[in-house]
């Protein structure tokens, strides 16, 4: 399946893309996380610590095991703060 992946804040900053279209075979946010670190070193380091990152599935947050199929849009942000 083709995607369009989004990518926010520092994440975009280290991969230095504000979106891509990604051709995929992964099941879930995670699986995907999995395909981009083995691309090259920048997504490696955009994606070091999930933990850190939010995930959206067509800008409704997910979780990171919720499912690929049928879905768009994949955003991948840091948590926001108000103030």
């Amino acid at each position: 399946m083709t995607l369009q992946v989004l990518y926010f804040a520092w994440v975009r900053e280290r991969i230095g893309l504000p979106k891509e279209r990604v051709e995929t075979q992964a099941a879930t946010p995670r699986a995907l996380v999995e395909e981009l670190r083995a691309r090259e070193p920048r997504y490696a380091a955009a994606f070091a610590d999930t933990a850190a990152l939010k995930v959206a599935l067509d800008q409704e947050l997910a979780e990171w095991d919720a499912p690929l199929a049928g879905v768009r849009e994949v955003a991948f942000f840091p948590p926001m703060t108000g103030g």
